[in-house]
């Protein structure tokens, strides 16, 4: 009993101290009842131009943290009042609350798993008046076309700013070389898949799935060291 006691206390500390560092991650649910609640609330968009343009939480600031438009914008902002951050899945997003709360900010939101998120949970987007790119890629239609009849594939699901999918990318396709033909490897860009993204509800990448005569029999959430992938991907469909 007393080591239970121990315990919450300990937890509760825990909680205490994230709440007093002022950064949460929260899910796409609770970040859009922030945004609700709040109204000094100051909400940054960290991707690119792009991406922003192709479609955005309402309300949100570009401040694209790969160029010097982040720290512009940051510099601006009120240290004093909600500052609410994301980008397409949470990557982005997590290393820009970081460098918000290094500058002294007092509360920051990052939403977990980005726009992923956000549109898994069916949340508006907004264009700001303007039309989004014609290319929302392939429909969840399309992709079981793709797959029907297939033997053994994995679908590789990425983004060209994602780092962890860089990595993967080379451990897969060595793997993919080293079965002789006899598993296929789909590699599908979610910033050009939005429709496909939003239908399958990913909200992480890198993200695979493996597939078996057309039914998908595992997937995979992230990036792990080469030896136990491999060895789990060999389990799985060989």
């Amino acid at each position: 009993m007393k080591k239970l006691i121990l315990s919450l206390l300990i937890a509760s500390s825990l909680i205490a101290c994230s709440k007093q560092a002022g950064l949460q991650d929260v899910s796409a649910t609770e970040f859009q009842s922030q945004l609700v609640s709040s109204d000094d609330k100051q909400i940054v968009d960290v991707r690119t131009v792009d991406e922003y343009n192709n479609g955005h939480i309402e309300g949100a600031i570009l401040a694209d943290i790969s160029s010097n438009l982040f720290q512009e914008v940051a510099s601006k902002l009120d240290k004093d009042k909600p500052v609410f951050v994301y980008c397409l899945s949470g990557g982005r997003s997590s290393a820009a609350a970081n460098q918000l709360k290094e500058m002294g900010f007092k509360s920051i939101t990052n939403l977990s798993g980005g726009m992923l998120a956000w549109q898994s949970a069916n949340l508006p987007v907004s264009t700001d008046g303007t039309s989004p790119k014609a290319a929302e890629g392939m429909t969840l239609a399309d992709f079981n076309n793709q797959i029907k009849g297939k033997k053994l594939v994995i679908v590789d699901y990425n983004a060209v700013w994602c780092g962890p999918c860089k990595q993967l990318s080379p451990v897969l396709e060595a793997w993919i070389k080293a079965q002789n033909g006899q598993v296929e490897l789909i590699k599908i860009d979610v910033d050009a898949n939005q429709e496909l993204a939003k239908a399958k509800q990913i909200e992480s990448i890198p993200y695979l799935e493996f597939y078996k005569d057309g039914k998908m029999v595992d997937k995979q959430i992230g990036m792990g060291d080469a030896a136990s992938m491999t060895k789990q991907w060999t389990k799985t469909l060989l």
